[in-house]
């Protein structure tokens, strides 16, 4: 077949960091993200030019997923922050953030890309060595027998979302829920190979988040009218209700029967058939003191209304999200054939009630020892629960992290201004072997350190979004914040409060000095006072492996970014 149209040639673009459109799309993004990032962040509106819902979110998944990027080096970037939201949750706007600042302060020193790539290596390897070495100074470690640093990583990623509209009370209130329902997922025998149950959020919105719960678990949404004929329940005992769990459909569609054969005699109909296989199935379940039968997808009303007649409760159309957790919390194996259940593919559960929220009804299941709990999160509207979702799962996820590695990170923008602090005075100090070493020479090195921590700090400024005066001390290197419209004639310690993370305040004698100022190469201390850290009520705390996962990330892509040299497309 002729083609309708002549093939167009491919465009190349030459240099591409050059071209003006790029910077501007650059420098677009970066204002998106930075205008994002922190408890004060700005709120965006995603949506399409057809209408339908419209996204009120400042979290990066949300954000990028939502941005439609047409240029390759843009879309180079938000992959990049993309895997590292889906491999982690957290820091997927300091990621973004710290990625395009330090592209545009690389450009502005004019190096060769691979002069800039290999000094940047360097002063990364400087970083991940100091965060995971016992003398960092930014980083505490997180102790599982007491609650409050975990309480305190929590309730940092909940006051981050201004989305959310969480005042402080609700937000104690819901990050107390969080951690409770994740500490009911571990397991309370260590073994080899620890598997962590399951933590099911159940909507229920346009309700006060003071009446969000957990509860243990699974709440299963049913119609009113099933509930009125639920109970009573075969039992084996009066703790013990046997359960079958079913991930084929019992609707009796042909189509859908899974593994196994249906013999058809000669003269009998396939869907007589398949109907009489199906209530065989039943009488089998009864016979076996089955008292729940949960399927996946559809059962068959006669086979509802014979399990009904034995007092046999039936859930269908739980969707596959529901089956892990359900295997898991009540040991049954899902069944996929239609004949010959085995009684091994039994669970069990402790006991069965209702719950009520709101118009929603619930059909509770209620394990013997349960890793697997329900979530009930209320918020005030649609787009305020959406908000709140994403960061209770981001919150979970962080959890998880930790427990693999027990460190948090001092958040409010005092790691990256204590470990800019920390690069500049390294910068100063370098060896002679390390510059050979790297092939470059010391004005190259301070020149691509001093981009980098300016990007450091870029991403801390961010934080300000009032045209407050942004202050670091000379002492910790933590980050200060001034409000703006202060008297001319004050002492910097009679205008801040506490440093970013919470840890220090105006008592001590920290000598402060305005951010980004020239000022000489200083050795940031190390907090040596723990109970003090242990003290703070309102410690602003952040992921570890995900903070530092999100600066390696954001490293690499500059780099790989500023060695672009040629942009090919095809215009088919």
């Amino acid at each position: 077949m002729s083609r309708i149209e002549a093939k167009k040639p491919s465009l190349c673009t030459n240099e591409p960091l050059t071209k003006e459109r790029v910077s501007f799309s650059l420098s677009v993004l970066s204002g998106i993200v930075k205008s994002c990032y922190g408890p004060t962040g700005r709120l965006k509106q995603l949506h399409n030019g057809m209408g339908g819902y419209v996204r009120t979110t400042s979290q990066s998944s949300a954000l990028l997923g939502g941005l439609s990027i047409t240029h390759p080096v843009l879309k180079v970037l938000t992959a990049s922050v993309q895997n590292h939201i889906s491999r982690f949750s957290d820091c997927g706007l300091f990621t973004a953030i710290l990625c395009c600042s330090l592209v545009e302060n690389f450009q502005r020193i004019n190096f060769a890309p691979c002069t800039v790539t290999k000094i940047s290596r360097h002063l990364l390897s400087l970083c991940t060595d100091y965060l995971k070495s016992e003398a960092c100074g930014c980083r505490i470690s997180v102790d599982f027998d007491s609650i409050k640093t975990l309480l305190s990583l929590v309730r940092s990623i909940l006051a981050s979302k201004p989305a959310c509209m969480l005042n402080k009370t609700e937000a104690n209130h819901l990050s107390t829920l969080v951690l409770k329902a994740f500490l009911v997922t571990i397991p309370h025998t260590i073994e080899t190979n620890v598997v962590l149950g399951k933590c099911v959020i159940v909507p229920v919105k346009e309700k006060r988040v003071m009446d969000s719960t957990v509860l243990p678990g699974l709440l299963i949404e049913v119609p009113e009218f099933q509930l009125a004929r639920t109970f009573p329940v075969k039992r084996v005992s009066s703790s013990t209700i046997k359960m079958a769990l079913f991930c084929i459909s019992l609707s009796g569609d042909l189509s859908n029967i899974g593994e196994g054969t249906v013999i058809v005699h000669h003269g009998i109909s396939l869907e007589v058939a398949v109907l009489d296989q199906l209530l065989n199935l039943g009488k089998q379940l009864v016979n076996d003191r089955v008292g729940l039968v949960v399927c996946q997808k559809v059962i068959h009303p006669s086979l509802k209304q014979y399990l009904k007649e034995h007092h046999v409760i039936t859930i269908d159309r739980i969707g596959v999200s529901m089956m892990e957790p359900l295997s898991q919390m009540t040991g049954s194996q899902p069944i996929a054939a239609l004949h010959s259940v085995s009684p091994a593919c039994y669970g069990s559960l402790k006991d069965l009630s209702t719950e009520s929220f709101v118009s929603k009804h619930f059909l509770h299941l209620i394990p013997n020892d349960t890793l697997v709990c329900s979530l009930i999160l209320c918020n005030r509207n649609e787009m305020a629960w959406d908000e709140l979702k994403l960061a209770c799962q981001t919150a979970e996820h962080v959890l998880q992290l930790t427990i693999k590695q027990p460190l948090a990170l001092l958040g409010g923008g005092c790691t990256e201004t204590h470990l800019a602090s920390y690069i500049r005075h390294k910068s100063f100090t370098l060896p002679t072997s390390v510059l050979k070493a790297i092939d470059c020479s010391r004005t190259q090195y301070q020149l691509v350190a001093d981009a980098f921590c300016h990007s450091l700090e870029c991403v801390a400024c961010c934080l300000e979004h009032d045209d407050g005066e942004i202050l670091t001390d000379m002492v910790y290197g933590h980050f200060w914040s001034v409000q703006s419209g202060f008297p001319s004639d004050c002492n910097w310690s009679d205008l801040v409060l506490k440093c970013g993370c919470g840890i220090y305040n105006n008592q001590q004698n920290l000598n402060w000095t305005v951010l980004r100022s020239q000022c000489i190469p200083f050795t940031p201390q190390i907090c040596s006072n723990e109970p003090s850290i242990n003290s703070t009520d309102d410690l602003v705390l952040d992921c570890f492996t995900a903070k530092c996962s999100g600066l390696q990330v954001a490293v690499e892509t500059a780099n790989l970014i500023l060695d672009l040299s040629y942009i090919v497309e095809d215009q088919n």
